[in-house]
């Protein structure tokens, strides 16, 4: 059986939610993150990096959500029902699959980060300092690129209901880490699509039966 090594409040949400949509049976090994937020060190025996999400598959050991989606959506999509066919349609599901990652989650990640400079566990005597870090990076560069971001999925999405067309796919699933990040933190208002695909998403019965396996999914803000 199909082996997911789900980290909780992870990117690995989106690999249940896969699997509960392609009704793929499989089952959980779970891992808690240290106090840093960090993933475990038991992690590491499964897979070098010591990140989530990792399934294992007929002997097979797999990292990485787009190549594992990638993977899911090859072997066990036999009906393609979550990949388009249309050409416009097949690159526009490619490009999200690489952007999620490759572009909007950095940027996110950095909000994370300099939004921690001022709190613990940076020692107390350097939190005003880095709070004025914060300050100037967030508000001279970061904030605006973000805010670009935003505003690019806002548009893509008011034409159509998912991000590669009208049918669910896998560039969603890849999407919903970065997006429900970018709603949580992002400090970019008025996007009344990107909610709307958000709501979409949290009414499907697979999404909901991934929130009982993997358990609450909340992404805090920066």
């Amino acid at each position: 059986m199909l082996t997911v090594h789900h980290l909780n409040q992870s990117r690995s949400q989106r690999i249940l939610w896969a699997l509960e949509e392609l009704g793929v049976p499989y089952q959980i090994v779970r891992y808690q993150r240290e106090k840093t937020m960090l993933a475990p060190a038991s992690l590491r025996q499964v897979h070098p990096l010591g990140k989530s999400p990792v399934i294992e598959d007929n002997g097979l050991i797999l990292a990485e959500s787009g190549a594992i989606l990638e993977y899911l959506q090859e072997t066990y999509d036999t009906a393609q029902r979550f990949k388009p066919q249309a050409m416009q349609q097949k690159l526009d599901y490619r490009f999200w699959l690489h952007y999620a990652e490759g572009s909007l989650m950095p940027l996110l990640l950095m909000k994370l980060v300099f939004a921690s400079l001022g709190k613990p566990p940076v020692p107390f005597g350097v939190r005003s300092i880095g709070k004025l870090l914060s300050y100037g990076v967030q508000k001279a560069w970061l904030n605006r690129q973000i805010t670009t971001h935003a505003r690019f999925l806002e548009e893509e999405l008011a034409h159509h209901s998912w991000f590669a067309g009208e049918q669910l796919s896998m560039a969603d699933m890849q999407m919903s880490f970065p997006v429900f990040a970018l709603l949580s933190r992002g400090g970019v208002d008025n996007l009344p699509a990107l909610r709307a695909w958000k709501k979409r998403i949290e009414m499907r019965p697979a999404w909901q039966r991934a929130i009982v396996q993997g358990g609450p999914f909340d992404l805090p803000g920066g």
